[in-house]
């Protein structure tokens, strides 16, 4: 062996990790973490997370086994591999968890080049969780105010704020006790093949991303007991900012694809190409502004939903800031077909939503600001919406006349969802306070005849309705489009 070898030889023995931290990795049995489920490892994977850490940065890998942990603090330019076969599966104690801004399994603060990857699972045991925190408020030793006797603090899986450089993919997220996860303020963020399916406990959201920016989600599959894809704007000087879903499946209790309904700051350039939505019991797409932030800049490209309670429905109204009115323009959906059902849609869900909205008729779609501030520039192209039809006046029947028109609230300060208004009069489209609402083939269908006609409007100004074809039974003189203090608006076959 000649010097140069001998020399290059000895840096590596003395310097192991220097050379190329990034492609580091451990096994996380060389550091006394068992694989029986049994031994609580939380003490030394965090001593595994920090040694990598402090060698420059690496990968923790995990094989097959059930590995018992409470909660851990993710470090820069470290990344957690969980292969096929590896469980990290969270305790049910909620002793064993740290509250770094919300209380999670996995939590990182201000950190750079993360990760959690790779074909295995982390197991929330989120009922088993919740169910004890709830003991623990019942027995006077955890002070929490209950909502319908939910408790408060309950662990995410991932809890990741002001983070960069983030890569989460293959890996299966299950059982939460609360929102699955969580990303706040976090830039450059890549989320791929990933898999949730938590139905554990209420409040399941799949997936939360909060004022973050450059974010890429895509060939993911979310089934959640709340909001399976939602983005939040919690913070009045920052947005939540290109953004794109792409190939993603989600299914849910609450609402497909969700803005809000925090808007603090508000929402810009978000893409979503080909996603699919069912069995979800609130609306395939709902995007709200009902905070003062500003939603612009929004493209939805080859959305399938079936099964669903509720198609589109776009919201501006005044909730927390009352006298901050937001906005909401640009916003172009297109390509898609939605089916909403005449049942209830999560039927089965251990955590169905909440039954005390029914009955009541099917909802339309909706787009819906405010008097004094109106959802701007709106285009629906190539658009087929199936609805069950039947509407039943003896519910409580919601009529077009002016009288009954100028009746329907405004619900100004409401929490924006489509069922708050429990009867409105039109089965396809209710569409109020908008300009520049543009449809371009679009395809409505009722399944059964209505009372109700397809689309009324009230006080649109500068819109047009070209190639719309409306289907409903034994409704063949039906006036089918109502106009109330509309301006220049144009129909045209």
């Amino acid at each position: 062996m000649n010097k140069l070898k001998k020399l290059i030889l000895s840096l590596v023995l003395v310097f192991p990790f220097s050379l190329n931290a990034q492609n580091f990795r451990m096994k996380a049995s060389c550091f006394g973490i068992r694989s029986d489920g049994v031994t609580m490892n939380t003490t030394s994977i965090q001593k595994a997370i920090d040694y990598i850490h402090d060698q420059g940065g690496g990968t923790l890998e995990f094989y097959v086994g059930r590995y018992l942990t409470g909660a851990l603090i993710l470090k820069s330019n470290v990344k957690i591999c969980l292969h096929e076969g590896a469980i990290l599966v969270g305790s049910t104690n909620i002793y064993d968890y740290r509250n770094v801004g919300y209380a999670a399994l996995i939590n990182a603060g201000h950190q750079t080049n993360i990760g959690i990857m790779g074909k295995g699972v982390i197991d929330g045991q989120g009922r088993e969780l919740a169910n004890n925190i709830l003991a623990q408020v019942h027995n006077g030793v955890i002070k929490d105010k209950l909502n319908s006797d939910r408790p408060g603090v309950r662990p995410n899986i991932i809890n990741f704020d002001y983070c960069n450089n983030i890569e989460i993919s293959e890996v299966t997220l299950k059982n939460s006790a609360c929102w699955v996860q969580r990303y706040n303020q976090c830039e450059d963020m890549t989320i791929d093949h990933m898999t949730v399916d938590s139905k554990a406990f209420w409040n399941n959201d799949g997936l939360d991303i909060i004022d973050c920016k450059n974010v890429k989600v895509t060939n993911s599959f979310i089934d959640a007991s709340d909001d399976a894809i939602c983005f939040k704007s919690e913070d009045t000087s920052r947005i939540c900012e290109n953004v794109e879903v792409r190939n993603c499946v989600a299914r849910s209790s609450a609402n497909g694809i969700k803005f809000g309904s925090s808007t603090e700051g508000g929402y810009k350039n978000f893409r979503f190409i080909n996603n699919t939505v069912y069995d979800t019991y609130r609306s395939a797409l709902n995007i709200a502004c009902p905070d003062g932030g500003a939603v612009e800049n929004i493209f939805v490209d080859r959305l399938h939903a079936v099964n669903v309670g509720n198609g589109i429905y776009l919201r501006l109204n005044a909730r927390s800031n009352k006298e901050l009115v937001g906005s909401m323009k640009n916003i172009t959906i297109q390509n898609v077909h939605i089916e909403v059902s005449a049942t209830k849609p999560d039927a089965g869900y251990d955590y169905e939503g909440p039954v005390e909205d029914l009955p009541r008729n099917v909802c339309p779609c909706g787009i819906m600001g405010l008097p004094d501030r109106m959802i701007e520039n709106v285009t629906l192209k190539n658009v087929v919406i199936i609805h069950p039809g039947g509407g039943n006046p003896f519910y409580a029947k919601a009529g077009t006349t002016p009288e009954e028109l100028d009746a329907i609230p405004e619900l100004r300060e409401m929490y924006p969802d489509f069922s708050k208004f429990r009867e409105l009069p039109a089965w396809g489209f209710f569409i109020r306070h908008a300009k520049g609402i543009k449809f371009e083939n679009v395809t409505l269908t009722a399944r059964k005849k209505d009372y109700r006609p397809s689309i009324v409007m009230v006080d649109v100004q500068n819109g047009s309705l070209e190639r719309v074809k409306i289907n409903e039974p034994d409704s063949k003189n039906k006036k089918q489009i109502i106009q109330y203090k509309t301006k220049n608006i144009s129909v045209k076959k």
